[in-house]
């Protein structure tokens, strides 16, 4: 008997900020009720799966990643029966709720770290890596990933703990068993809850070199970089298979791992089945490409060449192994639009463009909230409008290097993480709230808003939703193998999903110009083929050589054999 295919493989999820999504009090932060309050409008969008930004309680250092109690609602989102609310609201309509873990670090105002700190003989003092400094200074040279030194010195026990992200995020020591099993506890209250499953941040951190050695200083950084001793590190696997099996195998649940330099050759093992570990990992190789090879600040062009390549790789190192994630866009990234696609006068055909290349990829899609609309990126006239802690400490960091005002805020245009912050755009007004918002509107409400995109039968909202239709029906989507045609062209990103039955020419083009593609080149069956999703009302396929528009996309279907 042939094993039923998980639920997760034909569904599309969709990422809400909460803090940003719907304000339903007037308090300008985004809450549980107004998530209930847009039901219908993802429902009519047809995904199958929420993918809910932490919602935990949080002094918000970094906008609740930074969690202070992991089985109490932030006050500011609502209460807990709101959450169970929302969960029945979503199961009536199909939907599931998955929840981000964030099990790396806490708040250093979470009650373990409050008992950690208070004495080295404090039962939670092993919750977390404490070590003594070598002299004067810290116990190694890594360096935060949110600026800064990734130690941070407390006074009442002379130590150090480690941070790598703020310093009000302490890292927690996976390697203390009374730790682990509380987490388990923590996962299996939220599951009997009944949540589809979790989103797991940064969750291949969490096994560290115990001998925590200095990192490599790269060209003009002041601090080593660490991460050769916490990405991947030695007991990862130990740790998710016993969280496979002490929580995650006792429901039938999607978990998905946020790995920041996780190879391909890590990504087999992370998500072959056979590992029961977790069902798909976030890569960060594509999302790197337009940046220097040291930091993301470090804008250049994206090269469509090394893009096409990169995602080549995965599709087929994780084809009938593993399983991909497919996104542009999320809470940390800048909307894919204004990155990779022209977010002025082909916003609209680039958008839809965007969604198709992505979609018909092997793996499952992640939608962020807004990029269904072609939400865009955002230029604050003021830093004193930027909300994000890594802006602005990266901002504070180059300043004293001498760095030019000009100059960074050009990178944070581009790179900033508020670029996907910015409240959700509902109305020609807004519609995010009635009060004031936390982080500032985005300026162009007046002409990208869901109540347009709804009233508009060929707008970007209804691509996604074609797209969403598509992969539930054509199983080539979900199970066809992936071929990249003209490897090397530098505008157009061609492929092919092929099975036994059925071969699909997926067609994109990355430009602002006409691009000619020879139809020999494609190695197509004879038969005429149909369109199932274009962006043009009308692609111009006939003859020996098609012209493709700026950003045109369409996807063509044929018969194999015939």
């Amino acid at each position: 008997m042939k094993e039923m295919e998980p639920w997760w493989k034909r569904s599309v999820v969709y990422q809400i900020y909460p803090r940003s999504f719907m304000d339903s009090n007037g308090d300008g932060v985004g809450d549980l009720q107004g998530i209930i309050s847009k039901m219908d409008y993802l429902k009519k969008l047809g995904i199958g799966i929420i993918w809910l930004s932490p919602v935990y309680d949080s002094p918000n250092d970094d906008n609740g990643y930074d969690i202070r109690d992991y089985q109490t609602i932030m006050q500011e989102f609502g209460t807990m029966q709101d959450f169970e609310q929302l969960i029945e609201e979503a199961k009536q309509r199909d939907i599931r709720i998955v929840m981000d873990l964030v099990v790396n670090h806490t708040s250093d105002e979470h009650a373990w770290f409050v008992e950690s700190r208070s004495s080295k003989d404090s039962n939670y003092r092993d919750y977390y890596i404490w070590r003594d400094g070598k002299g004067a200074q810290p116990p190694n040279n890594w360096g935060s990933i949110f600026s800064g030194p990734a130690w941070e010195k407390d006074e009442l026990t002379d130590s150090y703990y480690l941070h790598l992200f703020s310093k009000k995020q302490p890292d927690l020591n996976w390697g203390h068993e009374p730790l682990r099993n509380d987490i388990f506890d923590m996962m299996t209250f939220w599951l009997e809850k009944g949540i589809g499953g979790f989103r797991m941040d940064v969750i291949n951190f969490i096994s560290k070199d115990e001998k925590l050695p200095d990192g490599e200083i790269h060209h003009e950084q002041g601090y080593g970089d660490g991460s050769t001793y916490f990405m991947n590190g030695p007991k990862i696997h130990t740790y998710l298979r016993e969280m496979n099996e002490k929580v995650l195998s006792r429901y039938d649940v999607l978990a998905v791992g946020e790995m920041p330099g996780a190879s391909t050759e890590d990504a087999r093992i992370y998500t072959n089945p056979e590992n029961q570990e977790v069902n798909m990992i976030f890569t960060f190789e594509h999302m790197n490409l337009d940046s220097g090879p040291n930091e993301k600040w470090d804008v250049r062009p994206l090269e469509l060449v090394a893009l096409k390549r990169n995602l080549e790789k995965w599709q087929h190192a994780l084809h009938e192994v593993g399983w991909n994630s497919l996104y542009w866009n999320n809470h940390d990234q800048p909307r894919v639009v204004s990155r990779f696609g022209e977010d002025g006068a082909f916003r609209e055909v680039s958008a839809k463009m965007l969604a198709i290349c992505l979609h018909m990829l092997q793996g499952t899609p992640y939608i962020y909230q807004g990029e269904e609309l072609g939400m865009t990126n955002v230029k604050f006239d003021s830093l004193s409008e930027y909300r994000d802690i890594e802006t602005l400490n990266m901002y504070k960091e180059k300043r004293q290097q001498g760095i030019a005002h000009d100059t960074i805020m050009s990178s944070i245009y581009a790179k900033g993480r508020d670029n996907a912050r910015t409240p959700m755009q509902w109305t020609s007004n807004g519609g995010f709230t009635t009060g004031t918002p936390w982080i500032r509107m985005n300026t162009n409400t007046s002409f990208i808003n869901s109540e347009q995109a709804i009233a508009d039968p060929s707008s970007i909202f209804y691509t996604y939703q074609r797209l969403i239709q598509l992969r539930k029906i054509h199983a080539i989507i979900t199970h066809g193998s992936f071929q990249l045609l003209l490897p090397d062209h530098p505008d157009l990103f061609v492929y092919k999903r092929q099975t036994a039955e059925e071969e699909w020419l997926i067609v994109n083009n990355f430009s602002e110009k006409t691009n000619q593609l020879v139809w020999k080149e494609c190695n197509l069956p004879q038969t005429k083929g149909n369109i199932m999703i274009a962006n043009y009302d009308s692609p111009k396929l006939e003859g020996d050589m098609v012209e493709v528009r700026p950003y045109e996309s369409f996807v063509i279907a044929f018969e194999r054999g015939k």
